[in-house]
C-alpha cells in the first residue's frame, strides 16, 4: 500500500505490505474557512468570554501583539492583516503598536525569514521585536507562581497598555495543546523560568502529554503565568493538514483557548484498535521538522500507537539539522539515557534544552527509534547509537524492524506525525 508521509516541504512516498498494516492514523478532514480574513474580523467583534475587540480598545494608548516564531505553522501574516487594521481603526497609530515574536529559547527571526513570517509590508512598517530569553534587562519580574516559579516576562508586553496573544492551537506533547497561554510561557519568558516549568517535576507527570489539559501541571503553570502577566485578548486559529485555517477563536484568554482546544481535539484525535509492533511516523513536515529538536514531538506522539519494546521509524528532513548549540551538545554527549534522567532530577543541575532529550527518553523507553533524515545523514554530527539509529530510507528501517521483530510484525502509520493524537478504543 502506497502512503505519503509529510517530509519537509513535500511528501515522501513509502510502500507498506498490506498484510502487516493495522491502521493509517490520520486527523479528521476539516474544510478550510472560505474567507478566513472575514471570519477573523467577525470573531474579533463576536469573541468568546469578553467584549468585542473594538470596545476593549477604547481609550487604550499602545498595544503589544505577541506572535509565534518561524518554528510554528501559525498563519501569522493572515492574522496580522486582519488584526492590525482593527487596532488602527480604534485610533492607535502604527508607531504605538509593537509586534513581539515569542521565540522562547529559539533563535531570532530576521531578514527574509521575518518577511516570510509577517509579510514584507508589515515587516517594513511596524516595530517588530524578537524576544531574547537570555537578556535579563529586557524582562520584568512580576512575582511568583504557587509552585514557586519566578515570573519574569518581556517588558514590551508587561509595559503595554493593551496586550494581545496570537497563535496556533495544535496538539502539544507537554502542554496538551499549543496556543493561548503558551505565547507567554514559554514564548516571552526569561530563561531562568525554564528551570521550573520545563523541569522534571512538571514534565515527568503523565498528565503533561498530548491532548491533556485537565490536571496537566504544564498547562496549569503556563495559564497562571499568563494571567499574572495580563492578557486582554487572544486571536488563535486551528489549521488542517494542508496548513489552511479551519477555525478562529478570539476573546478571553481561557474561554477562547479552551473552545479552540476542544475543536482541535475533535479534529486531531484518531481512535485505533491496538498498538502495533512498528510505528512509522514523521516530524510533521515544515516548519516543524526543520530540526531534530522539534522532531522529538513526532516520536513522543507515536508512543500510544506502538507496543512496548517495539520500533518507531521517523521520517523528518531536518534542514537545520539537530537544533541549538546547547541541544547538539546534549545529544552528542549524553549516551547513557538512564544516567541522564537521574542527572536532571538533581535540582542543582540544569541545561538549556535538556527537556527535549527528556521527552525523547520517554519514547525511547517504550521503543527503539530509527530516524530517516537526508540532511542528518549528510552531516558530521555524531548521534550515539544508544539514542537513535540513523537509516538510509524508511524502507531500510522497515526491513531492519522485520528482521528484529519478525516478518509478521504489525504496522501503524502516522503520516502527519505530531499533529495527530492516537487513542486506543476502549
Amino acid at each position: 500500500m502506497i502512503i505519503n508521509l509529510d517530509y519537509g516541504g513535500s511528501k515522501l512516498e513509502i510502500d507498506i505490505p498490506e498484510k502487516n498494516l493495522l491502521s493509517v492514523i490520520e486527523s479528521r478532514p476539516i474544510k478550510p474557512l472560505a474567507r478566513p480574513q472575514k471570519t477573523l474580523i467577525e470573531s474579533m467583534e463576536n469573541p468568546y468570554g469578553c467584549d468585542p475587540l473594538s470596545v476593549k480598545l477604547k481609550g487604550r494608548k499602545n498595544v503589544c501583539i505577541v506572535i509565534s516564531d518561524s518554528t510554528r505553522a501559525a498563519p501569522t501574516k493572515t492574522i496580522l492583516e486582519a488584526l492590525l487594521p482593527q487596532i488602527e481603526a480604534s485610533g492607535i497609530k502604527k508607531d504605538r503598536i509593537t509586534i513581539l515574536i515569542a521565540t522562547g529559547l529559539h533563535r531570532p527571526n530576521l531578514g527574509e525569514e521575518l518577511e516570510g513570517l509577517v509579510g514584507k509590508e508589515i515587516a517594513q512598517s511596524y516595530n517588530i521585536v524578537n524576544h531574547d530569553a537570555k537578556d535579563r534587562q529586557s524582562c520584568a519580574h512580576i512575582g511568583a507562581t504557587k509552585r514557586g516559579t519566578p515570573v519574569i516576562i518581556n517588558k514590551n508586553f508587561t509595559e503595554a497598555d493593551f496586550k494581545i496573544l496570537t497563535g496556533l492551537i495544535e496538539p502539544h506533547f507537554m502542554a496538551g495543546f499549543s496556543g493561548g497561554r503558551k505565547a507567554i510561557c514559554p514564548g516571552i519568558s526569561y530563561m531562568d523560568m525554564f528551570r521550573h516549568f520545563h523541569g522534571p517535576a512538571i514534565l515527568e507527570s503523565p498528565k503533561a502529554a498530548f491532548g491533556v489539559l485537565e490536571a496537566n501541571p504544564f498547562h496549569e503553570e503556563s495559564t497562571e503565568i499568563a494571567k499574572m502577566a495580563g492578557v486582554d485578548f487572544i486571536v488563535n486559529t486551528t489549521i488542517n493538514k494542508d496548513k489552511q485555517i479551519t477555525g478562529v477563536f478570539c476573546g478571553e484568554l481561557e474561554e477562547a483557548f479552551l473552545t479552540g482546544a476542544q475543536f482541535c481535539m475533535e479534529a486531531s484525535r484518531c481512535f485505533i484498535e491496538k498498538e502495533a509492533d512498528i510505528v512509522i511516523t514523521t516530524g510533521g513536515g515544515l516548519p516543524l521538522d526543520a530540526t531534530l529538536y522539534q522532531v522529538v514531538k513526532g516520536m513522543v506522539g507515536a508512543m500510544p500507537a506502538v507496543k512496548k519494546d517495539g520500533i518507531i521509524i521517523t521520517a523528518a528532513e531536518c534542514t537545520e539539522e539537530i537544533g541549538s548549540r546547547e541541544f547538539v551538545e546534549i545529544v552528542e554527549q549524553e549516551n547513557d539515557l538512564d544516567a541522564f534522567i537521574e542527572k536532571i532530577k538533581n535540582k542543582d543541575y540544569f541545561k538549556i534544552d535538556q527537556w527535549e532529550l527528556e521527552e525523547f527518553v520517554k519514547a525511547r523507553k517504550k521503543a527503539k527509534v530509527y530516524l530517516y533524515s537526508g540532511c542528518l545523514l549528510a552531516s558530521s554530527y555524531k548521534i550515539p547509537p544508544s539514542t537513535l539509529t540513523l537509516i538510509n530510507s524508511v524502507d531500510e528501517g522497515l526491513q531492519k524492524a522485520f528482521r528484529e521483530l519478525g516478518s509478521n510484525a504489525t504496522i501503524n502509520v502516522i503520516p502527519e506525525g505530531p499533529y495527530v493524537i492516537p487513542v486506543i478504543k476502549s
